[in-house]
């Protein structure tokens, strides 16, 4: 049975483990009801890239210190952001393994799609920034431009990685630019720590990759690494939509009132988040 619409998910930042959305999944599942046969799911995974070498650094220097919970999580978030980014032009950089497992992941979305069938992305923290890298990536190698880093550099030298030893179509090519791409739902993004640095003419965001592609961004007020996005310039203004919340609320309500670890990493247990997740997925199931 070919399904209606496909969920990808991105983490952020931090020591992540392989099933980090399990529990949103299961929970989105449930609220979709019947509707759950209609979707494919897939959740994108590049902490493995990184992580063996953040471990050696702590283990070397950083269980000798004060306050390990919250360096701990500095070390291993901002070592993400900077491991990426780091000679992200070199061949098999950090950068390309990354997009690759992007790629992996819609290629198998694309066998379980039904030819109207469309993606949703919903990217965490971190993750935000890398998806948008990919496809900003994407649309300039469909736009003829020249790609310095990453996959799109050269997509068909890629193919082995991304689709085994069946060669990639026209079609498949087309799919991996988004052209199918619903949408992107962001949470805690960071993107604004990124490009904070260059004047406002120089922030432009990925063009659309598909005519009625959407981006909500949600962030909470308390949450330093997660920002909005739509003020950054005029291009972020005409493409998102953000959207302000309490991440998690509940139990840890409170601990959001002040910044810490734990209120960055809430909102895939949010009510809103879950609600806002499934009642598109509706849509796109039912487009």
């Amino acid at each position: 049975m070919m399904q209606q619409a496909a969920l990808i998910t991105l983490h952020g930042m931090g020591e992540t483990d392989s099933g980090y959305a399990n529990k949103l999944l299961k929970t989105v599942l449930r609220q979709l009801g019947i509707n759950a046969k209609q979707l494919h799911s897939n959740s994108v995974y590049y902490q493995d890239i990184l992580q063996q070498n953040e471990q050696r650094v702590w283990q070397a220097i950083g269980f000798r210190l004060r306050w390990n919970k919250l360096r701990r999580f500095m070390l291993f978030g901002f070592a993400d952001a900077a491991g990426l980014e780091h000679r992200k032009e070199a061949e098999n950089s950090s950068y390309l393994f990354a997009q690759l497992s992007i790629a992996r992941a819609l290629y198998v979305a694309k066998q379980q799609l039904s030819p109207s069938g469309k993606v949703v992305i919903l990217a965490h923290s971190l993750g935000g920034h890398v998806f948008s890298c990919y496809l900003w990536d994407a649309g300039c190698a469909r736009a003829g431009k020249k790609v310095t880093a990453g996959i799109w550099q050269n997509i068909r030298a890629y193919q082995a990685a991304i689709s085994g030893d069946i060669p990639l179509t026209d079609d498949d090519i087309a799919f991996l630019q988004g052209n199918a791409l619903a949408g992107l739902i962001t949470t805690g993004c960071n993107i604004p720590i990124f490009v904070a640095a260059h004047a406002m003419e120089q922030i432009v965001p990925i063009t659309r990759p598909s005519p009625d592609f959407f981006w909500h961004n949600y962030y909470d007020k308390d949450d330093v690494l997660g920002w909005p996005l739509a003020d950054l310039s005029p291009g972020y203004q005409q493409l998102v939509t953000d959207y302000s919340i309490n991440a998690g609320g509940g139990f840890f309500g409170w601990l959001a009132a002040s910044w810490n670890p734990l209120s960055h990493n809430q909102y895939w247990q949010d009510k809103q988040i879950i609600t806002a997740v499934t009642e598109q997925l509706k849509k796109t199931i039912s487009a």
